[in-house]
């Protein structure tokens, strides 16, 4: 290579893993690189410093390295051992590949000769590989390190709150300052009086706090009296090991810690009442209503758990009426809701046979598409294009298809997605006023669910907010409960036009035909088909 044409980029690495500092500090790294090309005459055009392990694919300053590399900004990469460049199968391929493809044309190491011929790859790969097995081994040898030391009671990681690790004899040892808290932390929770919350805030009160000095979770605090290590005993992997460190507490008060926790933990008993309503309602005030039984009958009241309130408590039973008389307001007639649903199957097939050359003509233009793609690189391969305009051309019909193809997509799903929410709607409303009253209360629950939501209790009245097409029918007061519907309902054929303004069908942005045929005397006046939202 020409000395006029040499541009490198330089490239060190150090990992922050524990086992891997003893590599070379980046400031030595720079010193012997810079030298290396002084004296090599090269052209440095940038330094890249990256402090992150090899042993897996992604490290941000390496890629951005390779972008510029393929921008041809450099031709060549400096660095102080192969082995800084990659220690995994995927960045060290990424260099072999750049080598034969002459994005990289050289590579100059501080400590390994690399030429790129065949050779010089062959060997590349070879140390690419050996520091791949480096890291493997290395892992595996901690591993064995670790079973090895927690064979012997030393615990192998960083020692949680409440310990220190003594690094002259290898082992965790009481901190003096965290670990009473620690103990006054069990003693609390054992003796089966505070939550894991109090106990919490207590510790917290006192002092204790982590190793970055914040004050300590409930989760935190859940994790701490799970763990048996400050009994004397190592949990690691899900196994037991009996360890060789001071305890903080003894294994009694572990225990009974243990079976406290048990008990809270564990469901309530037969004896309690499973309300119907429980945890399903807001206050006003914005805490949860709560049900409690007296003299015979359940009652909703506010819990008052955040702020004083006002209101009062109210019956089961008569929120259980309203609940009724609201699944009423959105009930369609048997006949009715039947009618409909063919009357949307009717359309469906309208809408299929309307749309299949809509879906032949995109099919046609991708297909068309697809062939000149191959006309393109038959010319390509014919020497009748250059590579440039190949791409060019290819690029805007790849385009263009891939829009097609989004087009088709989203049109099948859409036609398909609106008949279906139409007939999952009218098919849950196949009821009619009389089997809001037949339905048990857990059934009239689980329907009214779906009916709305942010559901509330303010002076004994129920209030939510109803959603989507049920909305819509209790907008237009088309469920059970008023003299209108109810002529509708035992006369919908003579019914006049203006009986259905509030649910008549006009054009949409897509028509077909004006309206389609049906069983009412004026067409315009048949109820609207448009697609409802659940």
């Amino acid at each position: 290579m020409n000395n006029q044409t040499k541009k490198f980029f330089i490239y060190t690495r150090k990992s922050t893993d524990d086992k891997d500092r003893q590599v070379r500090s980046i400031s030595d790294q720079l010193a012997e690189l810079k030298e290396l090309a002084v004296k090599e005459q090269i052209e440095v055009i940038d330094i890249f410093v990256e402090k992150q392990t090899a042993k897996i694919p992604g490290r941000p300053v390496f890629n951005e390295m390779l972008l510029r590399m393929e921008a041809g900004e450099a031709n060549g990469i400096l660095a102080w051992h192969p082995d800084r460049l990659a220690r995994n199968s995927v960045d060290g391929g990424k260099i072999i590949y750049f080598v034969d493809t002459e994005v990289i044309k050289d590579l100059k190491f501080s400590t390994f000769w690399f030429d790129p011929t065949p050779q010089g790859k062959f060997m590349l790969s070879i140390a690419f590989s050996q520091s791949k097995y480096y890291v493997d081994n290395l892992s595996e040898n901690i591993k064995r390190g670790h079973r090895q030391k927690l064979k012997d009671g030393i615990w192998p990681q960083n020692a949680p709150v409440g310990y220190l690790n003594d690094s002259d004899k290898k082992v965790i040892i009481p901190d003096p300052e965290r670990s009473p808290y620690i103990k006054r932390a069990f003693e609390a929770y054992g003796s089966g009086k505070y939550t894991l919350r109090q106990v919490r805030d207590t510790v917290n009160e006192l002092g204790l706090r982590s190793r970055k000095e914040q004050e300590l979770s409930v989760s935190n605090i859940h994790n701490m009296l799970k763990n048996p290590i400050f009994c004397g005993l190592l949990r690691y992997g899900g196994e037991i090991h009996e360890g060789k460190h001071e305890p903080i507490i003894t294994k009694k008060l572990f225990d009974s810690v243990q079976e406290v926790m048990m008990r809270k933990s564990k469901p309530k008993g037969k004896g309690l009442h499973p309300y119907l309503y429980r945890g399903f309602f807001h206050c006003v005030c914005g805490c949860f209503i709560t049900t409690e039984r007296q003299k015979g009958n359940n009652y909703l009241r506010c819990t008052k758990r955040k702020n004083p309130c006002d209101q009062r408590y109210v019956r089961e039973d008569i929120i259980t009426s309203q609940i009724q008389n609201e699944i009423k307001k959105v009930s369609l007639p048997d006949d009715w809701a039947k009618w409909m649903i063919a009357e949307n199957d009717k359309d469906r097939q309208s809408e299929v046979q309307s749309s299949t050359l809509f879906v032949q003509n995109t099919k046609d233009e991708i297909f068309s598409i697809e062939n000149k793609i191959e006309k393109l690189m038959t010319l390509y391969l014919d020497n009748s294009l250059s590579l440039e305009e190949y791409r060019d051309m290819k690029n805007k019909l790849v385009h263009q298809k891939q829009l097609f193809k989004e087009k088709l997509s989203s049109f099948e799903q859409k036609a398909n997605n609106r008949f279906e929410l139409t007939e999952k709607f009218l098919k849950l409303n196949i009821t009619n006023v009389k089997l809001a009253n037949d339905r048990t209360d857990e059934e009239n629950l689980h329907l009214f669910k779906k009916v709305g939501s942010n559901f509330e209790i303010k002076d004994r009245t129920l209030l939510f907010k109803p959603r989507g097409a049920w909305k819509t029918l209790l907008d237009s007061e088309f469920g059970g409960g008023n003299a209108l519907v109810s002529r509708l309902r035992r006369d919908p054929i003579s019914a006049s036009k203006n009986d259905f303004d509030f649910w008549r069908r006009g054009r949409d942005s897509n028509p077909r035909e004006a309206f389609a045929p049906t069983g009412f005397r004026d067409q315009r006046t048949r109820p609207t088909m448009r697609p409802l939202q659940i």
